[in-house]
């Protein structure tokens, strides 16, 4: 299949729109703190609704939607309940956290504090580490956007790789975070309206609003479970604390949002915003995938079934509208990935592997030029997905792997009752997190809990452990640690 005229017409201004903030919000940034944090002046709103779209990509039509088609409502019950839970249940604290570290350290990377919490070889491991593998993770989800879209709308994936790159290069290189920000909020109503066109849609195709409790009585009894094996209780309280991790600022673009919010009230609403859009969005967005065995039975591949549920139920002219919402979708997650690890690297590794680059006169420009380079290499792996072969696989999964381990001594290091956790247990959990998932990772588990929470539950027992031999704080961190606990005056 090809895109109709309309469905053509559709995407591509969605594309110039894109382009068009772009370049607009490159009047906004007249410094690099407002290239990285927008100057700390993000509405709560704004900022909400962009850590909501930046906390998921693509895969939510492809992976996800195998889980809703093959195993029906725990899809909701391991992904969406979970994040939105430990979004709003900390939305008192790390939003708060972070909005202290930049008033009183002006951060602009996440990563900053880590040089005085720790020390320089504990920053520079995480910053490293993180930012090589998100070259890898950012290309996957340009490949992985390309391969839906050949399968929706005939798009070749070279062009579906390049178009969405570039396009995400141009916004983002010019804007910096407020056209990232703003492009969010448009792909977010992107979004929204292409979810809701597919539930109105499949809602009517199925004999009206009584299909949304009624489908479940014609699909297997196991797709109405809260959990169905594999995604047992046990499996959703150990991603659960993945989830805790990388929401809160593990996923260093999320910390981004809470630290560019121009107070603590701010980033706390802006986190409850996210949260509850988490608790309520995806029911709309899943109900189409629960559906889908009834409408597109007998699929061999589940990974395709929104793809082969958008010819099924979609008229023309509305394919374009959910193609862009598809590409919003990771480009929402890639941009702002994209910014914030130009954040690390201009903030964090630039001024120690160049003096030059630690007095550098002109910041936005090497902001600028760290951005444009990163993105350039992104699109280049997802272009050469194929030279990769198992490897590319291999690295996603050792990012995802890596998440834990990295983001616990980030997290755990703004918490006081952690302040005797040093640079040997940061170090020492990381490694230890590493180390166990290679030695696991041909491994068969028959718990899948234990398989994908083993590296950060070892991480977090390592980390606990080694800050139990020491006696005392440094002066900078019982410093840091003091700083944190003031609240903002009123």
């Amino acid at each position: 299949m090809t895109l109709h005229r309309i469905d053509l017409v559709v995407v591509l201004l969605f594309f110039a729109c894109m382009i068009i903030i772009g370049i607009l919000s490159y009047f906004k940034s007249r410094n690099a703190e407002d290239y990285f944090v927008a100057g700390g002046r993000l509405p709560w709103w704004l900022a909400g609704i962009s850590h909501h779209v930046s906390g998921h990509s693509g895969a939510v039509f492809v992976a996800y939607a195998a889980v809703a088609y093959t195993h029906g409502f725990t899809m909701y019950m391991w992904w969406a309940f979970p994040v939105a839970t430990v979004i709003v249940g900390s939305a008192k604290i790390f939003p708060v956290y972070w909005v202290r570290l930049r008033r009183h350290l002006r951060i602009q990377s996440p990563l900053e504090y880590l040089r005085i919490r720790y020390n320089l070889a504990t920053q520079q491991i995480i910053a490293w580490s993180g930012a090589l593998l998100k070259v890898f993770d950012v290309g996957a989800k340009w490949a992985a956007i390309g391969i839906l879209l050949n399968v929706v709308a005939g798009i070749p994936m070279t062009q579906g790789i390049l178009v969405s790159g570039i396009v995400t290069l141009v916004y983002v290189t010019f804007g910096g975070l407020w056209g990232v920000i703003i492009t969010d909020l448009i792909q977010f109503i992107v979004q929204v309206l292409g979810s809701v066109v597919m539930f109105l849609l499949v809602m009517n195709r199925l004999g009206g609003p009584a299909s949304i409790t009624g489908i479940w009585k014609q699909l297997p009894p196991d797709h109405s479970r809260l959990f169905n094996d594999p995604y047992t209780a046990g499996f959703v309280l150990v991603i659960s604390f993945l989830y805790f991790l990388s929401y809160n600022g593990g996923s260093w673009s999320l910390a981004t949002r809470y630290i560019s919010s121009p107070s603590e009230k701010e980033a706390s609403k802006a986190a409850r915003l996210s949260g509850v859009l988490y608790y309520i969005w995806p029911l709309l967005l899943f109900f189409p995938m629960w559906a889908a065995p009834l409408l597109v039975p007998g699929l061999d591949n589940p990974s395709t079934a929104y793809g082969r549920l958008m010819l099924e139920i979609l008229p023309q002219g509305m394919i374009g509208l959910v193609t862009a919402s598809l590409f919003a979708a990771t480009m929402g997650m890639t941009s702002s990935d994209v910014n914030t690890v130009a954040a690390v690297i201009t903030r964090d590794i630039l001024p120690v592997v160049s003096r030059r680059r630690a007095a550098d006169k002109n910041p936005l420009r090497t902001a600028r030029i760290a951005t444009f380079c990163f993105t350039l290499a992104t699109i280049l792996v997802a272009l050469n997905y194929e030279r990769f072969g198992g490897v590319l696989g291999l690295i996603v999964n050792w990012f995802g792997a890596l998440i834990g381990p990295t983001a616990l001594p980030l997290l755990f290091g703004l918490l006081p009752v952690f302040r005797f956790c040093g640079p040997a247990a940061a170090i020492s959990s990381i490694v230890a997190g590493i180390v166990t998932f290679a030695i696991t990772k041909n491994i068969h588990f028959s718990s899948l809990a234990l398989e994908i929470g083993l590296p950060t539950m070892v991480a977090a027992s390592v980390y606990v452990a080694a800050g139990m031999f020491t006696k005392s704080v440094p002066p900078k961190v019982a410093h840091l640690i003091s700083v944190l606990k003031q609240p903002e005056a009123k």
